[in-house]
């Protein structure tokens, strides 16, 4: 409903009723601007920092000792193929196939803590999705449902208001799917309703579900020893909005005249009736079809050749410059999805999937966004926020039967998430783990503690709360922000 965007507003109730008491008072709206930034000043450091966030999502599980927490003095069977560089911070070091992030350390951090309960792939994706590592209702299959939680980048898109009218949250390039059939859960509004969706940008075909990667300059097939069904790997086309052939400008304008006179009549019923609440997805359509500026924000195939070589000519590439391009354009919250059909998930063939086909292309990319963030001045009111459904386990393991070398399975104990701009440190690393990337050494923090984070850093106020379809309301914060990222 229209009204309920409003449950959660950026004052708290004990606010409201300071505020209500002005009046009385005889107080005039600058006090109500000071008790509004009294509040601010009772918040964890960092609070309102950020105006959007991306959150990047490594799906499959991004080993973390083969990455940003090498553990170079650990036996051969845990410590892997690769080597650890220097930084530019001194004291960080991270993998030698990382050498673009290694020369930007002075703008992000590191939470090498993060730790949850479970080791399977759809449960992992739920609780790093939504920020919460309990799931009462979770049924452990591939549907989302009603009765999920509700995900970061929705609780977001309700919590924060919008700049515009454009959606105010997005999910790209493509709704995380599972090679054997299924959409995994924990990516939708659940118990909000499907109108807080983040608003999902295909720009892929699901073609044959076992070609992975960077596609299409760094794809590869999930199981070498099984010949593929498809000779074409996954392409990445980035869809064209634009108007129908039919419907010129001023057309186009009538029929937004047309809609806006439609939803004055029906806005008592918006307001009443769950059948007939507001569209948010029509209303989101229509900005991205009348916003010259989306439609060649989503159209990064396009981009000149001096973007394209600094981001890469593939899908990771092209994913975070459409990111970077939607929060130019005032999105205020990017969910990426780098890698569908689990492409982090190095069972097998590890260390080769790793050092050429997936960490160079994050690498260029990631780096290329926070260049640019940087120098279109919006690196410090935009939180980055890397991570997967879990790390990988310590020990080496060889899957004979289905890889030519060995590789790393699923491990919800511990993993690193990366954090850069949004009031974030650089330079900076939170927590450890233990010698062998195993456990939480010290600081473990949990899927909670990194919603809250993010929630804090785009100013939602501790107190803050989302109605579900009954109208009840239930707390955002599960978690404090994380210590020390900030």
């Amino acid at each position: 409903m229209v009204e309920r965007q409003r449950v959660h507003a950026k004052i708290s109730r004990r606010t409201s009723v300071q505020a209500g008491a002005i009046g009385l008072l005889g107080l005039g709206m600058n006090h109500l601007d000071g008790l509004r930034m009294a509040q601010a000043s009772e918040q964890p450091a960092g609070f309102g920092a950020a105006k959007s966030c991306i959150y990047i999502f490594l799906s499959g599980g991004l080993a973390q000792q083969d990455s940003f927490d090498m553990k170079p003095d650990s036996p051969d069977t845990i410590r892997g193929e690769f080597n650890p560089i220097p930084t530019a911070t001194s004291g960080i070091e991270v993998c030698e196939h990382l050498p673009m992030l290694a020369q930007r350390s002075e703008s992000w951090s590191l939470v090498r803590s993060l730790t949850h309960p479970t080791n399977g792939h759809t449960l992992g994706h739920y609780y790093m999705l939504t920020g919460r590592s309990i799931a009462p209702v979770f049924k452990g299959d591939r549907k989302p449902r009603p009765t999920d939680w509700p995900s970061i980048s929705s609780v977001v898109g309700d919590a924060v208001p919008a700049r515009n009218n454009l959606p105010p949250a997005v999910m790209l390039p493509e709704r995380l799917v599972h090679w054997s059939g299924g959409t995994i859960p924990g990516a939708y509004g659940g118990m909000m309703g499907g109108h807080r969706d983040p608003f999902i940008i295909e720009a892929t075909h699901y073609g044959d579900p076992f070609w992975r990667g960077a596609y299409p300059e760094y794809t590869f097939h999930q199981l070498p020893r099984k010949n593929p069904t498809s000779d074409q790997p996954k392409l990445f086309q980035a869809p064209s909005l634009k108007l129908p052939a039919e419907l010129n400008s001023t057309r186009f304008d009538r029929r937004l005249n047309l809609l806006g006179s439609i939803d004055r009549q029906q806005l008592e019923l918006e307001r009443s009736a769950e059948g007939t609440r507001y569209d948010i997805h029509r209303e989101s359509a229509i900005s991205l079809l009348a916003s010259q500026r989306i439609r060649k924000a989503i159209e990064v195939t396009k981009a000149d050749d001096k973007t394209q070589e600094r981001y890469g000519r593939n899908s990771f590439g092209w994913s975070l410059l459409m990111a970077y391009r939607m929060v130019q354009s005032g999105v205020n919250m990017v969910q990426v999805n780098l890698g569908n059909n689990e492409a982090w998930d190095t069972h097998g063939d590890a260390f080769w999937r790793l050092r050429e086909r997936l960490l160079p292309p994050t690498d260029r990319a990631l780096s290329a966004l926070l260049d640019d963030l940087k120098q279109s001045g919006l690196l410090d009111t935009t939180m980055i926020v890397m991570g997967g459904e879990f790390g990988r386990t310590p020990k080496i393991s060889h899957l004979a039967d289905s890889y030519d070398s060995p590789g790393r399975d699923h491990w919800g104990a511990v993993q690193t998430l990366f954090f850069a701009g949004g009031g974030t440190k650089g330079g900076n690393v939170v927590g450890a783990s233990d010698k062998d990337a195993a456990y939480p050494a010290s600081n473990p923090q949990k899927p909670e503690n990194m919603a809250a984070s993010i929630y804090n850093a785009l100013g939602v106020p501790a107190t803050a709360n989302w109605a579900d379809d009954l109208g009840r309301p239930h707390q955002i914060y599960h978690g404090e922000p994380i210590a020390g990222l900030v």
